[in-house]
């Protein structure tokens, strides 16, 4: 059963918005610090869906992420983001897509 499950996330093609949804989580700043340091961290914008720019980069859709770095909506997380992130002690949403770390801002309602 473990290869099964192992074998599901070795293409590009296996990988889903639900399975890549499985394996977003809440996580303090601090514990991507190190990570952000290596210039791996990226911020998504809350307009978009974080789960969705992440099949994006596993599916190589350069045009999207193109269009989306133009738009300023996606890049790489700023020295003051993360001075920010640090300053308020922030908690924020993150996903794993090797290299890269993508988080988003924690919504909250109005």
């Amino acid at each position: 059963m473990n290869d099964q499950v192992t074998n599901l996330f070795e293409t590009p093609e296996a990988i889903t918005k639900d399975s890549i949804n499985l394996e977003t989580a809440k996580i303090a700043w601090k514990d991507l610090e190190v990570y952000f340091a290596g210039g791996n961290v990226i911020h998504v914008s809350p307009e978009l869906d974080l789960t969705e720019v992440a099949l994006q980069i596993t599916k190589d859709n350069a045009e999207s992420l193109k269009d989306w770095m133009s738009k300023g909506i996606i890049d790489i997380v700023t020295d003051k983001q993360a001075k920010e992130y640090a300053y308020t002690e922030a908690t924020v949403w993150a996903v794993v897509i090797k290299p890269w770390i993508l988080t988003q801002s924690i919504k909250f309602p109005a």
